[in-house]
């Protein structure tokens, strides 16, 4: 399709550049496109590693951005199932069937005016590093031009996230590794998360996720908890220290 090979020839040229920041920009740019280009209403893409850890690159829309902050508050959904076993995720009508490994999503998800989902890996060379993640308002498939539209933006998705850079500290190594980054959106998620790491000598993935269930339970936003916990005002003893799930 000639807009894809444009939209992927426009992104070398902007990483070859290699301006500070602009990896951020390019993603956006990306994600505009694939709401130009298909029958979706938003669109995002976000950077995730093992233990679940997931940052927002760009989201279209606030609906987008509700969606990818609701699965990483509870680690279920789309972007996960597409980014463990590395294929896409078509629901043409989140209403009749949800899978039965997101149920909660699922049910939560159903609050935002969102009918349809589709989800494709990303991945940079061989190692899969991030989520494309599509909605719409309406119920339907995507046609087979359609996904292979899909899947084609999801590899200049790839290209995009291989130089991404925000404020100047990478996000993404050459091998598509995580690593530290100004401007991250669930920085204070990550950093709580290392500190229960090291008060409960736990694994990353136990650490999150009881972060997550304390989320959940007491009806906060994750955020709002881990920024808590940064900050001193949330005790780690009292609060996460029962025996390891």
């Amino acid at each position: 399709m000639p807009e894809v090979e444009a939209l992927r020839a426009s992104v070398l040229a902007e990483l070859g550049e290699g301006v500070t920041g602009s990896g951020v920009d390019v993603v956006a740019r990306v994600c505009r496109a694939c709401v130009r280009l298909l029958p979706v209403d938003g669109a995002a893409v976000s950077v995730m590693v093992e233990a679940g850890h997931r940052e927002i690159v760009y989201a279209s829309d606030a609906v987008s951005t509700a969606l990818a902050e609701l699965q990483f508050s509870l680690g279920e959904g789309p972007c996960f199932e597409a980014y463990v076993f590395g294929g896409a995720v078509l629901v043409p009508d989140l209403a009749a069937g949800p899978s039965p490994r997101w149920p909660v999503f699922a049910a939560e998800a159903a609050a935002q005016p969102v009918a349809a989902l589709f989800t494709f890996p990303v991945q940079i060379g061989a190692v899969r590093v991030a989520t494309l993640d599509t909605y719409r308002a309406t119920p339907g498939s995507l046609s087979p031009g359609e996904l292979s539209t899909a899947l084609r933006v999801a590899d200049v998705a790839a290209l995009a996230l291989s130089g991404l850079r925000a404020g100047g500290g990478l996000w993404l190594d050459g091998d598509g590794r995580w690593m530290a980054g100004a401007g991250m959106r669930y920085r204070e998620v990550h950093q709580a998360t290392g500190m229960l790491i090291a008060h409960l000598d736990v694994s990353a993935s136990t650490a999150l996720t009881r972060l997550r269930a304390y989320a959940f339970g007491h009806g906060r936003p994750l955020l709002e908890v881990a920024a808590d916990i940064v900050a001193g005002r949330l005790g780690l003893d009292e609060e996460f220290s029962g025996d390891s799930p």
